[in-house]
């Protein structure tokens, strides 16, 4: 079987479905400690008596503690085994949100929420590498990394969902019930992935096609990430990093914005807190319908057009709201058309990329730090940024957006075309395998 020629066609999830589900959580519970967290601070400082001070050190913690579980925690798993790490690292994600609803006072509560951030971290790199890993072509793989961007939406849904939901309830009992649902997810992932057969014949089944062409899946033995992006030989590797890397952290400059501060804009806009949230509610439907047509063409030959039609918008988009101003509506109609382009344009083609063109063996450790570095970056932007969409700021900020869009896009063409010079990974081992 050609996986040059699988490439071509479009996939279905098939049997293959549960393993998506499975991974999907550990996606969804990324984005959902995100948002959960994000739109309950509130709820947490009055219940918890925490300063301002003490709101921006919990904040801050978590991006910084998936950002390390990101970069480290890749690299371990590619050392421990990624099966390992994929099976047990939502038992720790559990504990640390379980920490945060019984946490009684601002330390316990930071102590949790770091957990859970490097548990979170750790299990996105890992739980792709392992669902690119067991699908058995290429065309196969981008659906099912594709397909995990849903969950990741999903999760930003459900959370705005639950945090409106339990707004009205005093203290800090509606933000400790919307760490207790990430829990239960979180143990349902664990429970899942560690006692199913039909996952761990996946997985044995992908290391047999790998051993029947001499290829190893680098579970547990030495390697070095540095020797293939910088080794005699390799420079494909290196250009294809650079150009994901500067693709997805101009992307994710962007779309943190959006994600941590959507609801503040708005509220900067003259919108009521309630219309705010029911906005919010609103454009992230947007963005999840995207989400889910796009992970049903990833697969096939219009992927690249989908990519520069939603690079397009996005840029449209902010020069919408650049154009317009800080007026209510504009912002909200320039949010509503990045929500379009976003998904077509962002994290999905990057993971897509990250597995496709790397070695199973290095493939958690250069998406960790792929991941890792462009969430410093956000976490340091993120200290200018409530600055930035003031009203009387936001025009002159989306002008600046409009570059980093544009940055985002002109990289993101740079490596389909390295692709297309280059090859995949499946290209690499169908060669092998000729």
């Amino acid at each position: 079987m050609s996986v040059t020629k699988d490439a071509g066609q479009q996939a279905k999830l098939g049997k293959y479905a549960p393993l998506v589900v499975a991974a999907g959580i550990g996606s969804m519970l990324g984005s959902g400690i995100i948002v959960g967290l994000a739109s309950t601070i509130t709820v947490w400082q009055s219940g918890l008596g925490m300063t301002a001070g003490q709101v921006g050190i919990v904040s801050g913690a978590l991006t910084f503690a998936i950002a390390f579980g990101s970069i480290f925690g890749g690299r371990f798993a590619d050392a421990v085994g990624r099966v390992k790490v994929f099976n047990w690292i939502n038992l720790l994600y559990a504990i640390g949100a379980l920490i945060c609803v019984f946490a009684p006072n601002y330390v316990v509560l930071l102590v949790g929420v770091v957990i859970a951030g490097v548990a979170s971290g750790t299990d996105l790199p890992v739980s792709l590498a392992v669902v690119s890993h067991d699908a058995p072509d290429s065309a196969t793989q981008a659906k099912l990394v594709s397909s995990t961007q849903v969950f990741w939406q999903a999760g930003i849904f459900i959370s705005y969902i639950c945090a409106f939901v339990v707004s009205a309830m005093s203290g800090a009992m509606g933000a400790r019930i919307v760490f207790v649902i990430l829990t239960v997810f979180a143990a349902i992932a664990w429970i899942w992935r560690t006692t199913s057969k039909t996952f761990q014949n996946f997985h044995d089944e992908a290391d047999k096609r790998l051993a029947e062409i001499g290829e190893s899946s680098g579970d547990s033995e030495k390697f070095s990430v540095f020797s293939l992006l910088f080794g005699k030989g390799n420079g494909k590797y290196l250009a294809f990093f650079i150009a994901i890397f500067v693709f997805y952290a101009a992307w994710n400059l962007l779309a943190n914005t959006w994600g941590q501060f959507q609801t503040y804009m708005l509220v900067q806009a003259n919108a009521s807190q309630s219309l705010a949230t029911g906005l919010g509610i609103v454009l992230n439907v947007i963005a999840f319908l995207t989400s889910m047509f796009f992970a049903s063409v990833a697969s096939g030959k219009h992927r690249n057009t989908g990519f520069v039609i939603g690079g397009v918008i996005e840029i449209v988009a902010v020069a919408i709201m650049a154009i317009g101003g800080g007026g209510l509506w504009i912002i909200v109609a320039g949010i509503a058309l990045y929500n379009i382009g976003s998904p077509m344009a962002g994290e999905a083609m990057y993971k897509v990329w990250t597995q496709e063109s790397y070695p199973v063996k290095a493939r958690a450790t250069v998406q960790g730090i792929i991941n890792g570095a462009s969430r410093v970056l956000c976490a340091l932007f993120a200290l200018i940024t409530p600055t930035l969409v003031l009203p009387e700021n936001i025009k002159g900020t989306m002008w600046g957006f409009v570059g980093i869009a544009s940055v985002s896009l002109i990289f993101g063409l740079i490596m389909i075309a390295l692709q297309k010079k280059h090859g995949t990974d499946a290209d690499r081992l169908a060669g092998i395998n000729d």
